[in-house]
């Protein structure tokens, strides 16, 4: 009985269990419900703690004639049942306590008339109207009107009416003025407690499917679904007061007017313009406005190339002079090669008029990679709330802009969302503005995804999804409020899906109509948002048609006079689209000293002793045995003053804590380590998520230290650290691969962003990139970090040698864009990264790292060789015999990484140490051309050979071959047909002081030649040519009427200030350098470990002969 009254209960409680409402649906008798409602009544009120208040004998029959009404309504006369069923009676006053788990019918109101029993159909209906309302907030947006062009509908079923929302409830015309009680789960009766069906059917089709559509009901917090409710359903939400709407007129007017004003300026431009989405500047600012109102003082945005120039110009208030400038193909003021205008960011700090206080804008440049940028900005904004200590995200947050098709196309986008909630990588809430142009590039939805919305992706991550269209400049508005309380208050995720078009084809001078002629038609005849809004204001009397054409001319006279002053310039200048500065990092350095990487020894031990100590109170904290030996090995190191490569890592980086420096190591499994060798975080083995690190407890005032274990992905989390770099240069940032070759899913990021970002956007990063690395017969997928495409990436020329100077090993690394490395011992790998910090500037490092060299019995280091005084090695020269006798040397093996303790094992079983000298290069690039030839020129009768574990046509072969010819020939090799072509331009060259001298014969006709651009010296016909018109008519070649590229280049890759590069040179040594190793393949490594080793002897014997 119980159970029958709780039950009841529940149904006329659907705020408490809202599901009941679908289990009573789903019954096909509400006999059940009558039978449960006469069992409670019976309970709660035949009972003999229940007398009635009014004992005479008429209550008395009164109620025995409701009780038996309440279990059987045929076995009382048809009057009563009519009076009973009238809802009039009302069970007499009751002074006994209500008993535990008992509630009188006459507690409910239903429909507004107190009752003591509800009929079935009324609970029916009433259950029905909350089914339906939960109908509205579930499935609304299906058939919500977003699309302003009308012709695209999400493929859902039932999507074409709204009444096909509640066709399955059996109301009639005349239940439409019956009152239902609203649901705690509904606000769409503000302060009314019940409403009309018709009533209630207006608003929900209101709030649900006009021109918003809200997808939320599949969060899995209730606290956060009654939120969304409250913001779109309490009645007059979307009021705005003329002034708002005004406000709302101008930053559309600017939006509309910059695109029409570049359309008109420079109509054969590409500029990718917001036509059809320029609602999405006055988007983006309300979002600003509402988050700097709340509390917010720096905003990072992320977008791709639609819109960039605009939200640049209007959002961002970049000088419009400068992104006139742009336009005008000027030469550049600083180094660099630049990039197209609407790739490049910029960052301003300026005062937000609306809320009157400052604000930091950064957008973060991106390259054509739509989407590649993501997760750029969350490190960069993860960076900068740290820096800030702002541990819950209220003063900075990120803002992430994107094409329809690009946000449902590109994977990037997948991993980056599941940043979202790690613990060491959230931003705590980015807002994503989706402008929806229904169309990627000529692709229409129906071919670009499988998901009915492109916005789909971010339900994995319970992240709300508002729908707007776009041509509802007021709707747009209130959904922009909302995101950006909804990030304030719960600090996640939510998506704004901007449902507009694309006026114009993919770019400017692009024709849509080829591909989609039917949606292009419609958009010839459709009306920009701008004149669409700017009618209804005038309709409704809140601004004039002058005051309209006021505001336009107003903006379009500050485009005139902006574009006046553009061409006033004369160069552009990369650095003032610099979006993320380091203020005062490089005034009063000079760009040529490096800091020292060398420590006192002391601070070596107590790093030591610290690193290799448990937890202070170590009695209570449980540590696996395993971890035990671990720590007493690392002891008994230190007490021999001897690093291994755990230990040599450990002190890099406490050194740099207890100088103030910040520490971040992320990637998979980086806490362990892939191979187990770090164990930075220890854990204790009986409490769960209790932890101690070390490495933070080194000094009290030392500098915070962070080891993130990352989620398995490469490409976001690579892009979250480089933006992490970005923010602060005094940070050492690593990134560590599971196993070095996992690095080529990231591969979109270093090729965009760290291999040339400083080139194109004057962008400086000090990331580390640890790649393991080794050929050890782990099969293809586990051996090779590809060490190959980072080499061939290096901007290093392979034909220049640098002067020589005190200053060679800096400036190559000043002018270089990243430096790539293959240490052998853990004293080198520490000097390399201390010494990212000890730079007047930041590179890149790419750096392979070992496995089997984690713990290698020679692979140690002496504290003597990181203690003050000592420095990075670019060459580790051989320290043996051979050494001693260094003309009597045979043969010179030069290595790099982990075959030099193979080479050297195998040198020593065959006794040819006197023999034999095996030089290590440990930085591959820039190369050290420098140490090479006095390498060379020490074992001067010694064959000099290459030795590598990898691939011929992989590895450093290919990199180190033409640099090892200039390097001992001090000048490139010449084949035949350079010669001829020399000759026949009579140009004579040397490489001693790097100057290119022309003989007296035709001077003034090569440098007139030289003069031309070179496209015109590529084609033009030479007069000055000896070789006739016959030679040419037989078809034989003519070396000196082709394009020589040597002879054109004068200072392509060359350092800063060099005046020329120098030439061919026609004298040389004719010392060569030959390769050992494996032969060309396909594949990184074999997958037989039989072959591995066959490979193996092979290599070494060739190597280790004379």
């Amino acid at each position: 009985m119980h159970r029958a009254h709780t039950a009841f209960s529940l149904a006329l409680s659907p705020m408490a269990h809202k599901n009941f409402a679908t289990w009573l649906l789903s019954s096909n008798s509400s006999q059940k419900l009558i039978k449960a409602t006469a069992a409670a009544a019976v309970r709660t009120y035949n009972s003999a703690a229940a007398e009635p208040f009014a004992n005479g004998s008429t209550a008395s029959y009164v109620e025995e004639m409701y009780n038996a009404w309440l279990r059987d309504p045929s076995s009382v006369h048809t009057s009563w049942d009519a009076y009973f069923r009238s809802n009039s009676y009302m069970s007499p006053p009751n002074l006994a306590p209500v008993q535990a788990n008992t509630l009188p019918l006459s507690a409910f109101n239903f429909g507004g008339a107190v009752s003591a029993a509800p009929d079935s159909k009324t609970i029916d209906d009433h259950l029905a109207v909350q089914a339906i309302i939960r109908s509205y907030q579930i499935r609304g947006h299906n058939v919500a009107h977003l699309d302003p062009l009308e012709i695209n509908t999400p493929d859902l079923p039932g999507n074409t009416s709204t009444k096909s929302i509640y066709a399955n409830f059996s109301f009639g015309e005349q239940d439409m003025e019956r009152q239902f009680k609203l649901p705690s789960t509904t606000f769409i009766g503000g302060d009314e407690a019940s409403l009309p069906l018709k009533e209630i059917l207006n608003r929900l089709e209101n709030v649900y499917c006009n021109k918003i559509g809200v997808e939320f009901m599949f969060i899995n917090s209730l606290e956060q679904c009654n939120w969304i409710r409250k913001r779109f359903e309490t009645p007059g939400v979307l009021n705005f007061t003329p002034e708002e709407k005004r406000l709302i007129l101008a930053r559309l007017t600017r939006a509309t007017g910059f695109e029409a004003f570049l359309a008109k300026k420079y109509s054969s431009e590409k500029r990718f313009g917001l036509e059809g989405c320029e609602i999405m500047i006055p988007a983006l600012k309300e979002i600003i406005d509402v988050s700097t109102e709340l509390g917010v003082e720096s905003v990072i945005m992320g977008m791709p190339h639609r819109g960039r120039l605009n939200t640049l110009a209007n959002v961002c208030r970049k000088p419009l002079n400068q992104i006139f400038t742009q336009f005008a193909g000027l030469e550049a003021a600083d180094d660099g090669s630049g990039d197209v205008k609407y790739h490049l960011g910029t960052y301003i700090e300026r005062l937000n008029r609306v809320t009157n206080k400052n604000i930091r804008l950064a957008v973060v440049a991106n390259p054509s990679h739509l989407e590649a940028v993501d997760p750029v900005v969350q490190g960069k904004t993860r960076a900068e709330q740290f820096y800030r200590g702002d541990q819950e995200g209220k003063k900075v947050m990120s803002i992430l802009i994107h094409g329809d098709a690009a946000f449902c196309g590109q994977g990037v986008v997948y991993e980056t969302m599941h940043l979202s909630d790690l613990p060491d990588y959230t931003t705590h809430g980015t807002i994503h503005v989706v402008a929806n142009n229904q169309i990627g590039f000529t692709t229409d939805p129906r071919f670009s995804r499988s998901s009915p919305y492109c916005t789909d992706v971010a339900r994995v991550v319970n992240a709300p999804i508002f729908h707007v269209n776009a041509d509802d400049p007021e709707a747009v508005m209130h959904v922009c409020k909302v995101a950006a309380e909804w990030r304030a208050t719960f600090h996640k995720d939510c998506v704004i899906d901007l449902v507009g078009y694309r006026r114009n084809g993919h770019n400017e001078i692009d024709e849509p109509m080829f591909t989609q002629p039917l949606m292009y038609q419609k958009i010839r005849k459709h009306k920009n948002c701008l004149d669409l809004y700017a009618d209804k204001l005038i309709a409704e009397g809140t601004v004039t048609g002058e005051e309209v054409k006021s505001v336009a001319a107003k903006y379009e006279n500050i485009c005139e006079e902006a574009f006046a002053l553009a061409k006033t310039e004369t160069h552009v200048k990369y650095k003032d689209w610099l979006d993320s500065p380091w203020s005062g990092f490089f005034e009063g350095k000079d760009p040529l000293k490096v800091a020292p990487t060398g420590v006192k020894e002391e601070t070596l031990i107590h790093i030591g002793n610290r690193f290799s100590s448990p937890p202070p109170n170590a009695a209570e904290f449980v540590i696996h045995k395993g971890l035990m030996r671990v720590l007493a090995a690392r002891k008994a190191m230190v007490d021999e003053k001897l690093a291994d490569w755990a230990l040599g890592e450990a002190m890099a980086f406490g050194s740099l804590l207890k100088e103030g420096i910040h520490v971040r190591l992320s990637g998979q499994d980086v806490e362990r380590g892939t191979f187990s060798h770090r164990h930075h975080v220890l854990h204790h083995q009986l409490v769960d998520k209790a932890t101690y690190n070390s490495l933070q407890h080194m000094y009290p005032d030392q500098a915070p230290y962070s080891v993130s274990n990352s989620s398995l992905s490469e490409y976001a989390v690579l892009g979250f650290e480089h933006g992490y770099s970005m923010t602060n240069p005094n940070a050492l940032v690593l990134w560590e691969a599971q196993f070095g070759d996992f690095s080529n899913t990231a591969q979109a990021i270093i090729d965009q962003f760290i291999s040339s970002g400083q080139s194109k956007w004057v962008r400086q990063s000090g990331l580390v990139m640890l790649l393991p690395h080794g050929m050890e017969g782990m099969g293809p997928e586990h051996s090779s970090c590809r060490l190959e495409r980072f080499l061939q990436m290096s901007s290093d020329d392979p034909d220049y040698f640098p002067p020589e100077s005190d200053e060679f090993a800096i400036r190559q690394l000043h002018d270089i864009n990243w430096i790539v490395a293959n240490c052998t011992t853990p004293a080198n790998y520490y000097h390399i990264l201390r010494r990212q910090i000890a730079l007047p500037f930041r590179k890149p490092l790419i750096l392979c790292t070992p496995k089997s060299l984690l713990r290698h019995p020679e692979a140690k280091s002496p504290f003597s060789e990181m203690s003050e005084g000592s420095e990075f090695l670019r060459i580790i020269p051989d320290r043996g015999p051979a050494a001693d006798n260094a003309s009597n040397v045979k043969k010179v093996v030069f290595c790099t990484g982990r075959v030099y303790y193979d080479l050297t094992k195998a040198r020593t079983e065959k006794q040819l140490e006197k023999d034999i000298a095996i030089v290590r290069v440990e930085q591959v690039s820039p190369f050290p051309f420098d140490l090479v030839k006095e390498q060379a020129n020490l074992y001067k009768n010694a064959e000099l050979v290459w030795a590598q574990e990898e691939h011929k046509n992989q590895g450093c072969w290919t990199y180190v071959q033409p640099r090892f010819l200039t390097a001992l020939n001090h000048s490139r090799d010449i084949s035949q047909s350079d010669e001829q072509s020399t000759f026949s331009n009579s140009t004579t060259t040397t490489t001693t002081d790097n100057t290119n001298h022309e003989s007296d014969t035709d001077s003034d006709s090569n440098s007139d030649k030289k003069s031309k651009p070179w496209l015109s010296r590529m084609f033009a016909s030479d007069k000055s040519d000896t070789v006739t018109t016959a030679a040419s008519a037989t078809g034989e070649f003519n070396a000196a009427k082709h394009f020589d590229l040597k002879n054109v280049r004068h200072d392509f890759n060359r350092p800063a200030g060099d005046a020329a590069a120098p030439g061919v040179r026609k004298t040389k040594t004719g010392r060569k350098i030959s390769y050992t190793g494996r032969a060309c393949g396909a594949s990184t490594a074999t997958g037989s470990k039989a072959q591995h080793i066959r490979e193996l002897n092979a290599l070494l014997n060739d190597a280790i002969s004379t």
